[in-house]
């Protein structure tokens, strides 16, 4: 009998390339969405859909056992809820600590605990690492978050970590692109027009996870015999605040790009009133004042050594080859 999955936030980038690859893999496949939530890449007819109600226990507690009644519960859950950008800072808290402990709490409390709990969450839990030497961000190092991203992600973690006996994995993915994403599109576009805008002159080092390589991480994190652990997921070279635009160019065949850079006091002001013009028109925005600490750090290096060791996990696609796939995906269904 096939081992049931359940992938949460299965609408968003990284929650459907999943969904996708537990289908190719044989799971029987429970998709987590909202009915609001749009399906346009989840049309497997062998998609089961679940809509969980994460802001309100009882119901969702209610709502489990349902499940634990009608099929018994899932062997495996990716839990990729979560939030990037917010209207409201105080919504990372609601939605990436809050859900997640009201989530688990209510497996637990409906002794619905699965073989596997594979929470997504961020590099950006660890805050700033060595930004003199760049030495790489190791696990043991003490998590100092300065988002509110990065912030709400630590709590969930920690939270999962109080549990006792829960197995869980944490993944902690650096900056993942790839089709179908569109915060790195932007950048893509801006390039497009001959443009590449960066924040400050030191020496910035960045790293990238494209999403087929993600995608198996969270696969050798399910199928692993380890618990209670967790990974930083990520490409092993580290690149120079250009090398992401001079592999776009490269692959949109532009010569010359201008390069911009701003000043991060300026960067400070653009993201501010960004967010001041997210609130009056109630959309949000990939640049706002979570995102100008990101922009501004210089260091995303992470060492991986305990995520080859034990997962046995190294990606297969270097941030060129990534680059020329997701180009191409974006030019094909005219995104870009």
């Amino acid at each position: 009998m096939a081992r049931k999955i359940l992938i949460t936030g299965a609408g968003g980038f990284i929650g459907g390339h999943v969904v996708e690859e537990a289908l190719r893999r044989g799971y029987d496949t429970y998709a987590g969405v909202r009915s609001t939530t749009s399906r346009e890449y989840l049309n497997d007819s062998h998609i089961s859909f679940v809509d969980l109600d994460f802001a309100h226990p009882e119901k969702m507690r209610a709502q489990l056992l349902h499940y634990k009644n009608e099929m018994g519960g899932w062997d495996y859950i990716v839990h990729n809820l979560g939030v990037t950008k917010c209207k409201k800072q105080s919504d990372f808290y609601t939605i990436n600590y809050e859900y997640t402990r009201n989530f688990v709490d209510a497996l637990v409390e409906c002794d619905m605990v699965p073989l596997k709990f594979i929470y997504m969450s961020s590099l950006s839990v660890c805050g700033k690492g060595d930004e003199k030497n760049h030495t790489p961000i190791k696990l043991t190092d003490m998590p100092r978050p300065d988002t509110n991203y990065g912030k709400s992600k630590l709590k969930a973690e920690q939270h999962l970590q109080s549990l006792p006996n829960f197995p869980y994995i944490i993944l902690r993915p650096t900056g993942v692109y790839g089709p179908r994403e569109k915060d790195y599109l932007l950048m893509m576009k801006t390039i497009k027009w001959c443009v590449d805008f960066r924040s400050g002159w030191s020496k910035q080092l960045i790293t990238f996870v494209y999403i087929k390589d993600l995608v198996r991480a969270i696969f050798a994190a399910v199928e692993c015999d380890k618990k209670r652990k967790i990974y930083f997921i990520s490409e092993e070279r580290a690149y120079s605040s250009s090398g992401f635009c001079d592999y776009v160019a490269q692959e949109l065949g532009r010569k010359f790009v201008i390069p911009i850079v701003l000043p991060n006091r300026l960067m400070w002001i653009i993201t501010h009133i960004a967010e001041f013009f997210s609130k009056l028109t109630g959309c949000t925005t990939p640049i706002n004042r979570d995102k100008y600490h990101i922009m501004i750090q210089r260091n995303w290096v992470c060492d991986t050594a305990l995520t080859s060791e034990e997962l046995g996990f190294t990606p297969h696609y270097s941030l060129e080859e990534g680059v020329r796939e997701t180009v191409a995906w974006y030019r094909s269904n005219k995104w870009l």
